[in-house]
């Protein structure tokens, strides 16, 4: 058996970079930059305040109360066309411009108004209080985001802040999927003949090919049909910049996807020490990559998110490959296969100020259910044969731990 992490290196070495393009912020979740952004000028530009209130002079308000003449109101977007001058004050907007003279911003909630254009202020504040300095955000000239950064909601915010419109990055990898086999049928299917079953791998790699950014080509089900296999392959190749298939990559003498494969091009049928997902299928068909996944959903599963996922991020430039992986203890014991890296799905929860991971049910490839309750895996290396209760183990974690229901959450 070829070892996972030597499998990895030798599958990530054969991906290679996608075109760089700019692309509309509201296209760009997803996608990573392709070179390092730099501020164009300081966020903010210019010091404002930050709070509704008034603009004053620290030593106007050093004994409190005391009551002092509105000179002016200045909304955001507006800027002040006098100074604060001794015994006077500036209303002031969130966001509006520091008025020249101005040292410190007195929150609303400590004033209360006076007749004859006055305010009477409540309380004494520091120097600078209430104040956003110019640049307090990035400075101009400074490194923004590396590249290599993955887009998400707040880093569309922040290019936004700084006037960039459309960033450099990779494209979206274009990646065909299809399911193999006589005995699949599409989740619609009313009645299913005897030995048929419907097909969960594909809406499955759809959601998980979808969580990656890229840009699908579905090639539906594909009957074990040696021409039609091989014409299906041949189009996805042509097609997609990488070809994804399931199902028809282990031993047995009616998988004609191995056969196929090994007839197009340089294709590699491994046995991986790994648990699930052994049967595995890497190459290039006519220079496009191939990841021939096993029939099993889980085993697909594992072996997208051990191999698939991380090579796409590569392709399309992301800095960060994997799922981060978190320390944990085992909630309770479990045995594994010691000559394999097993992944055991399970829940973990955040208890007592550490994270415990229990099985989150059934373990067998074929338990999809099982996996749809867990929020990681479990990654216990070759060589061990069990993990006892409370002993630590590592989870390479699929979403963050759902600790709190509305229910449990406290007025904050």
């Amino acid at each position: 058996m070829k070892p996972l992490a030597a499998a990895r290196r030798e599958v990530l070495s054969a991906m290679r970079l996608l075109p760089v393009l700019e692309v509309p912020l509201d296209r760009a979740q997803g996608l990573a930059l392709a070179s390092d952004v730099i501020a164009p000028h300081a966020v903010p530009s210019f010091a404002n305040s930050a709070m509704d209130g008034y603009a004053v002079r620290v030593a106007d308000v050093a004994d409190p109360p005391v009551e002092l003449h509105i000179s002016e109101d200045v909304p955001a977007g507006h800027v002040a066309s006098g100074s604060v001058r001794p015994g006077s004050v500036i209303k002031i907007m969130t966001g509006a411009p520091i008025p020249e003279g101005a040292e410190a911003v007195v929150k609303v909630e400590d004033t209360e108004p006076v007749p004859g254009g006055r305010v009477r202020i409540m309380a004494s504040v520091p120097m600078g209080t209430a104040v956003r300095p110019a640049g307090g955000d990035l400075a101009e000239g400074q490194l923004v985001m590396p590249a290599g950064v993955r887009l998400g909601p707040v880093h569309l915010g922040v290019l936004a802040t700084i006037g960039v419109s459309a960033p450099r990055v990779r494209r979206r990898a274009r990646v065909a999927v299809l399911s193999t086999g006589d005995e699949l049928f599409p989740a619609d299917a009313q009645s299913l003949p005897p030995g048929g079953i419907r097909d969960s791998n594909r809406p499955l790699l759809k959601g998980l090919l979808s969580d990656v950014g890229v840009e699908i080509v579905d090639m539906g089900i594909i009957p074990d049909q040696e021409e039609r296999l091989r014409a299906a392959l041949k189009e996805a190749s042509a097609a997609a910049d990488v070809t994804v298939t399931s199902g028809g990559v282990s031993m047995g003498e009616y998988d004609l996807v191995k056969q196929v494969l090994s007839s197009l091009g340089d294709v590699g049928l491994w046995k991986v020490a790994m648990q699930p997902a052994k049967p595995f299928a890497f190459g290039l068909i006519h220079g496009t990559p191939l990841f021939g996944l096993p029939g099993n959903p889980v085993s697909a599963l594992v072996a997208f998110e051990q191999f698939v996922r991380p090579s796409l991020l590569k392709m399309m430039g992301a800095r960060a490959l994997f799922r981060p992986r978190v320390p944990a203890v085992a909630g309770h014991s479990l045995r594994t296969n010691p000559e394999k890296t097993v992944f055991v799905r399970v829940v973990v929860d955040l208890e007592g100020g550490r994270m415990v991971a229990r099985s989150s049910g059934g373990q067998g490839s074929n338990v999809l259910s099982a996996a749809a309750v867990a929020n990681g895996m479990a990654v216990v290396p070759r060589g061990v044969a069990s993990v006892g209760e409370g002993e630590p183990v590592a989870v390479e974690m699929l979403r963050s731990p759902e600790t709190r229901r509305e229910e449990d959450t406290p007025d904050e």
